[in-house]
């Protein structure tokens, strides 16, 4: 059966599952859900730094046509944490490698958008035994704060606010890369990413501002791709292409259009992508 445009939209949009399963893992002292659906080689999506594994799920549905796609969440998406939990990304990069042994996955391909694609590339210089392939978008090798960036993070600190909060609603738009048409895609960016406590969110960004693998990406082994969005004003396509070249045999490709989150915006180009990074972590060697 063929959906309506309308209905479509609905669809791609909703996170009810249908099609996969929800269940829970335990990282250190918390529960954090992890979401599975599809059948093949597995790829680890990575959620980013709000929103969790339902802003993923336009992807995670394309990508499950082929594939078994892991949507694991990330402490403090269910429950907010103290500040004295993550002195860095390396704890979140520790609770995946956790992840991967749970599930038993060895060497999966993983993909990571945003904040989640610095904890996937701090395990990859860490442990690059643990994957079989890296993709990455929305992520450089240093973290480079910028005026929005350090303004979003002390209102997110200081002041409790309401979800329609027109300041942080702008900035969530500017993940779009540029002024977005109202419409279901960015009342659905507004409102995955407000389910993430603001104090998680703020303590995220706190952490990237000391996050810098520059030093060590010589260590990854492992078939990479770096996708990047040619409009994304958070981390631009330039520091995008640095990071590519910095990593030896990595391939780099241009969202033509896309900001921050092309994962959900070009998610057809993005999963074509995909499809060609499994042919080759098939065909390299161990």
């Amino acid at each position: 059966m063929r959906l309506a445009p309308k209905h479509r939209v609905e669809w791609l949009m909703s996170t009810h599952l249908q099609e996969g399963r929800q269940h829970q893992i335990r990282l250190g002292g918390e529960w954090v859900d992890v979401v599975e659906m599809g059948q093949g080689e597995p790829i680890v999506l990575v959620p980013g730094l709000a929103g969790g594994w339902k802003l993923l799920m336009p992807l995670a549905r394309r990508l499950a046509r082929r594939n078994r796609v892991i949507l694991p969440g990330l402490r403090g998406d269910l429950f907010p944490l103290g500040a004295s939990w993550a002195c860095d990304v390396g704890d979140y990069a520790g609770d995946l490698a956790e992840v991967l042994a749970q599930l038993g996955l060895e060497r999966p391909v993983v993909l990571g958008v945003s904040f989640g694609g610095a904890i996937a590339l701090e395990l990859a210089v860490r442990q690059p035994h643990r994957l079989g392939g890296l993709i990455l978008q929305g992520v450089e090798a240093r973290f480079r704060a910028t005026l929005g960036t350090t303004i979003a993070r002390r209102v997110l600190e200081r002041f409790p606010l309401p979800s329609d909060n027109r300041f942080l609603n702008q900035f969530f738009n500017l993940l779009h890369g540029a002024r977005p048409e109202p419409g279901p895609l960015v009342d659905f960016v507004v409102e995955r990413c407000w389910e993430t406590d603001q104090s998680v969110m703020a303590r995220r960004i706190a952490l990237l501002e000391s996050f810098d693998v520059s030093d060590r990406l010589w260590r990854i082994d492992v078939p990479t791709l770096v996708l990047g969005g040619t409009r994304d004003v958070i981390i631009p396509e330039s520091g995008q292409r640095a990071l590519a070249s910095a990593i030896p045999g990595a391939r780099f490709v241009a969202l033509e259009g896309a900001g921050h989150i092309g994962f959900l915006t070009h998610r057809k180009e993005i999963a074509r992508q995909v499809r060609r990074m499994m042919a080759r972590v098939k065909h390299s060697p161990c």
